[in-house]
C-alpha cells in the first residue's frame, strides 16, 4: 500500500513551541511538520535538547503550541477544545513518559496508578473486569500481579517504566507517544510516536 492509500492519523503542521515571554522567550520547537499514518511507527531522532519530548508533550496537549497546528484523525486537537473533545483526546492518545519517577504518584499503589484511567473513563464492566484488566496488563509488561499492592518507590527505574507503560496501554488507546523505548513484546500493533 503506498502513502496515498494510507490514512493520516496524526498531522503536525508548522509547529512552534515557545517557552517564556519577551526577551526570556525560548523557541524549543521551530516550524516542524510531519504526518504519521495509521498502522505506522515513527521514531524521531535527535540530540538531547532538540525538542523531541516537547513535540510529544504538545501532541498530548501538555505543551501548548505557539504556532502551527496538530490534527488527529482529521480533527484539530491543538488550542482550545471543549471538555468533551479534550476527554476524547486523553482517551485516544496516551503518553509513556521518559522519567518514571516524576510521572508516578508516589503515594498511590501500583493498582491505583494503572487503574486511574479506567476509573476516569469507566472502561470496565464491573470490579471483577477492572481487576482482570490490570492483572493482565501487569503481566503483559513483565510485572507480577502481586506488585499491584506496592508503591513506586519500591521498584527499580526499569520496573517503574513498566508501570508507566501499563498505565498507558491499559486504556487501549489508538495512539501512543513513547518518550522512552518500548519493549518489543509490549508494542503489539500500537501506532507509536517515539521521541
Amino acid at each position: 500500500m503506498d502513502q496515498k492509500e494510507k490514512k493520516v492519523l496524526l498531522s503536525i503542521q508548522n509547529l512552534d513551541v515557545v517557552f517564556g515571554h519577551g526577551k526570556k522567550a525560548f523557541k524549543a520547537v521551530d516550524n516542524v511538520s510531519f504526518d504519521i499514518y495509521k498502522g505506522e511507527t515513527l521514531s524521531l531522532v535527535g540530540e538531547s535538547g532538540s525538542g523531541k519530548t516537547t513535540i510529544g508533550r504538545a501532541i498530548v496537549r501538555i505543551n501548548p503550541c505557539s504556532a502551527g497546528a496538530i490534527y488527529y484523525d482529521g480533527k484539530k486537537i491543538s488550542g482550545k477544545l471543549s471538555r468533551k473533545d479534550d476527554r476524547e483526546v486523553i482517551r485516544k492518545i496516551q503518553m509513556i513518559f521518559q522519567d518514571p519517577a516524576a510521572s508516578l504518584n508516589e503515594r498511590a499503589t501500583i493498582e491505583y496508578i494503572i487503574s486511574e484511567g479506567l476509573y476516569n473513563f469507566h472502561l470496565y464492566k464491573d470490579e471483577k473486569d477492572r481487576i482482570a484488566k490490570i492483572e493482565q496488563i501487569t503481566r503483559d509488561v513483565g510485572l507480577l500481579p502481586e506488585h499491584l499492592t506496592r508503591y513506586p518507590h519500591e521498584f527499580s527505574g526499569g520496573q517503574r517504566q513498566r508501570v508507566g507503560l501499563a498505565r498507558s496501554i491499559v486504556m487501549e488507546p489508538e495512539f501512543v507517544v513513547a518518550d522512552e523505548e518500548v519493549p518489543e513484546r509490549a508494542r503489539a500493533d500500537l501506532p507509536l510516536y517515539r521521541a
